[in-house]
């Protein structure tokens, strides 16, 4: 693997024209919050954490101006879904995006892989397992960024979980 990740989980194919990337255009981009609910409802029937439970269920953040423009993080309802069934806390302010950036989906592959300092840790947190949670899987440019900020922050393992993987 590119970066040291514990795990990674994929729930569904995001191909062009397929139902998963009609949904989660949804979720993002028309304020379809049940999406959220039921993508979560049906992680819980396909991922069972076994031994490996998480300590921490954690989202990528979105810049808060685009936070404005878009009125809400569509990752957070799905994280909260998944830490309410799973019992497992989450936090929606542990990493930060510190620079805003046009929608991933709007950038070319090679403007896709700059993501040098656009994250960073607000808190100190050290010997946890971390379940990063992000939408789409292109590059994994985001979840390795965010990745690397979480184990320079202390001695921690980082998992990742995301709705869908594009090739």
């Amino acid at each position: 693997m590119l970066f040291p990740i514990e795990h990674a989980f994929a729930l569904m194919q995001f191909e062009k024209e397929n139902v998963s990337r009609k949904i989660i255009h949804a979720l993002k981009y028309k304020s379809r919050k049940k999406a959220a609910e039921i993508l979560a409802e049906w992680t819980t029937e396909r991922l069972n954490f076994k031994n490996e439970k998480p300590d921490l269920l954690v989202s990528v953040p979105l810049h808060p101006k685009k936070l404005k423009e878009r009125g809400y993080n569509q990752l957070h309802l799905f994280t909260e879904t998944l830490s309410e069934f799973y019992e497992i806390p989450f936090s929606h302010d542990l990493i930060k995006r510190n620079h805003y950036s046009k929608a991933q989906a709007l950038k070319d592959r090679k403007h896709r892989l700059e993501t040098q300092n656009t994250f960073s840790t607000t808190k100190s947190i050290s010997g946890k397992h971390i379940l990063l949670i992000d939408d789409v899987f292109t590059t994994g440019n985001t979840v390795a960024s965010i990745a690397w900020e979480i184990l320079k922050a202390g001695n921690n393992k980082v998992s990742v979980l995301v709705m869908a993987m594009d090739e």
